[in-house]
């Protein structure tokens, strides 16, 4: 099992790594009825899941309105509402899954953090947020082509998208751009040696 790090290894307050460590304490204890994240990562959490997570924070430094797509059990937007809590973030997430709702609604509570949870559709969520969302992200949502057709809305009214993305980078640049023209920055996974993160900007469709 991969050791805890420490508030000085994430570059966190000891009260945020708290609360993070509540996260990881509650999200192995609802593990065992709900199966909120892939059972092979519960080794790794710290790894794949919270510190995968927090490194979004650091390239979006002037966020202070954050909408993350299909949260799922919080990664990255719950991590990110209790790390950016310092620094006045307040995050929106987006998951339609009653059951991952209802834990991500118990860890806000248990960690007073600035997040808002909708148990909705991301469809109906969007439109909500156009010119009022700095960041959108989504984490092992869909494919690039898909997430720029749902977020194109918030994207176009200057919203920067930032996407975590595996090996296959390049393949999905090159079918999204089939459709959209954007600025895309690749930037390195801090966590992961094949893994890349996508910094989405000034986007347009070809039609």
């Amino acid at each position: 099992m991969t050791p805890a790090r420490t508030a000085a290894d994430l570059n966190v307050s000891r009260e945020t790594f708290d609360k993070l460590e509540l996260l990881e304490r509650e999200l192995r204890r609802w593990q065992a009825i709900k199966n909120l994240v892939g059972p092979a990562t519960l080794d790794r959490i710290w790894d794949r899941h919270i510190a995968d997570s927090l490194q979004l924070l650091d390239l979006a430094p002037e966020a202070r309105t954050w909408l993350d797509l299909g949260s799922g059990a919080g990664f990255p937007g719950l991590v990110l509402a209790i790390a950016g809590a310092e620094r006045g973030l307040k995050v929106h997430l987006v998951e339609s899954n009653s059951r991952k709702c209802a834990f991500l609604r118990h860890i806000v509570r248990l960690t007073s953090s600035a997040a808002t949870i909708h148990e909705a559709r991301l469809e109906t969520v969007i439109p909500g947020f156009v010119g009022k969302a700095d960041v959108v992200s989504a984490r092992a949502l869909a494919g690039l082509t898909q997430l720029l057709d749902w977020t194109v809305p918030v994207l176009k009214a200057g919203t920067i998208g930032l996407y975590p993305k595996g090996r296959d980078v390049e393949i999905e640049l090159t079918e999204a751009r089939k459709k959209w023209t954007f600025e895309a920055e690749i930037l390195p996974s801090l966590t992961d040696s094949e893994a890349r993160i996508l910094r989405i900007t000034s986007i347009e469709s070809h039609s």
